[in-house]
């Protein structure tokens, strides 16, 4: 059968047919009294049979089950045509050929994500069960986690992304799919489903495109409250006092006047968002008209450091402040006792702070000391080398693992802030002590650094000239105060 000119014919017949046996109402043929009506029922007719005409002539689409072959060429049958007029009997033998208009793209719903955050006393199995994921589930991801990244690493308010599949209705969750965090600002780790019930898990430097900032102004205030101004970011601004810890008094030798220029890395994400102000590659602080420059330096041994321009370094072998974000609360000579309120000598200095701020051993040394100690609280003393003890008081408890005896290094946590002992608030005590005397912290000539030479010393002055070029491209020669930060590409 031939769809495109019989169908048509057979429209036409029967609908003739109807049209010769149609009557008026008074009975009287309407072959020539309904002349005009005819016409136009003939019209609507065969306008409905061409559409239909070429409706089929689309068999791509509909056909049904039984193909027959004409011609040599595949052809389809299809029911009789007044399945154009809605025979449903006819309709329900079509399938279609596609599942949808041809050339329209089916858009699957994709997996979406959300971010949670760890309380305390939480497991990383409860936040995921918590978010959504069934429980066995939940635990064998963490279980694939543990092959690359300890759960006990996860800290407080860290931020998760937990993935699921769209559910049924759009709303609630479907398939836990995984999650993905960020231990450090440039690593990540990630678990993900494989198969059925697996979950695998790796851990990878994240892609970070790494900046240089620069900022620099005058001191009205404070380092730290001129510093921000300046648009220089808190943890910068500690890290600037750290690496001069050891060499300035930042309670008496900063004045009015002085100034301060810092050179810093920035970290951001594929997003072009900043994730991290990394280290400080220059600085320099002008005290008192003395210029006192510093320059990161990776030595001969892979580690870097700070040196001053003869390549001195600025790490000595104790730290004056053994604590970060710190406010220096009180200094060392005669005071008046705030609890037995009398004067009396005060042998080391105090570093108010947040009750669990980490303190940090001035040096390398040995614990030899460690426990409570009237009013001193819970005390720790280190012994270090050429005569030089320190000691440290108040503490609210001791780092894990630091016990008599034990061997630390510099800037290792030993314990946390705290108000025990003789104490009208969480702050810690510091002392030094050079051949068992008591020595004010923030003026004792502290044991020289480390000195470069000889061909490492020449590297270092090549390092040294790179930084002052790139410090001088970032910040204007003019004399600025409180100047927002640049920021240049420092690959």
């Amino acid at each position: 059968m031939n769809l495109d000119t019989e169908h048509p014919a057979r429209h036409l017949s029967a609908a003739d047919s109807a049209r010769k046996t149609a009557r008026t109402p008074d009975g009287r043929n309407g072959r020539n009294e309904g002349r005009g009506s005819g016409m136009l029922l003939r019209s609507m007719i065969v306008a409905a049979a061409a559409a239909s005409a070429a409706l089929f002539s689309a068999s791509n689409i509909l056909t049904d089950a039984n193909p027959d072959t004409l011609g040599g060429k595949e052809a389809h049958t299809l029911a009789l045509a007044p399945i154009s007029l809605g025979n449903p009997a006819a309709a329900a033998t079509l399938t279609t050929r596609f599942p949808s208009i041809p050339g329209e793209e089916i858009v699957q719903p994709q997996p979406y994500d959300f971010i949670v955050r760890p309380k305390s006393g939480d497991t990383l199995a409860q936040i995921l069960i918590r978010a959504g994921a069934a429980a066995d589930a939940a635990h064998r991801a963490v279980g694939a986690m543990g092959k690359v990244f300890s759960a006990r690493r996860i800290r407080i308010g860290q931020d998760i992304a937990v993935s699921f599949e769209p559910g049924g209705n759009g709303r609630n969750h479907g398939r836990f799919l995984g999650f993905s965090l960020h231990p450090s600002y440039d690593q990540v780790v990630e678990v993900w489903r494989e198969g059925v019930d697996g979950f695998r898990a790796s851990k990878a430097a994240r892609d970070l495109r790494h900046d240089l900032a620069a900022a620099r102004g005058t001191i009205e205030s404070s380092l730290y409250v001129d510093g921000t101004r300046s648009g220089i970011p808190a943890a910068v601004l500690v890290e600037l006092i750290r690496i001069y810890s050891w060499d300035v008094d930042f309670q008496r030798e900063i004045r009015k006047g002085d100034r301060f220029e810092v050179m810093y890395e920035q970290a951001f994400d594929a997003k072009g968002r900043l994730v991290n102000n990394g280290r400080i590659i220059f600085a320099a602080l002008t005290l008192s008209g003395e210029n006192k420059p510093m320059f990161l330096f990776k030595g001969d041994k892979g580690r870097h450091e700070h040196f001053n321009a003869k390549g001195h370094g600025a790490k000595k072998a104790l730290l004056r402040t053994p604590i970060n974000g710190a406010r220096l609360s009180s200094g060392f000579g005669r005071r008046r006792h705030p609890i037995l309120s009398y004067t009396r000598m005060h042998k080391g200095i105090d570093f108010a702070a947040p009750p669990g701020t980490p303190i940090y051993a001035g040096g390398d040394g040995v614990v030899n000391y460690r426990g409570r100690k009237g009013s001193y609280g819970n005390y720790i003393r280190i012994r270090h080398t050429n005569g030089y003890s320190t000691a440290y008081a108040h503490m609210s408890r001791f780092k894990r693992g630091v016990t008599k005896g034990t061997r630390v290094r510099q800037g290792q946590v030993i314990g946390y802030v705290g108000s025990t002992g003789r104490s009208t608030g969480p702050h810690l005590h510091y002392e030094i002590l050079v051949n068992g005397r008591h020595t004010n912290p923030l003026k004792v000539k502290m044991p020289s650094g480390r000195k470069l030479t000889g061909e490492e010393l020449e590297r270092f002055l090549a390092t040294k000239t790179d930084l002052e070029r790139r410090y001088a491209a970032l910040v204007p020669e003019a004399r600025i105060t409180q100047a927002p930060s640049r920021r240049v590409d420092s690959r």
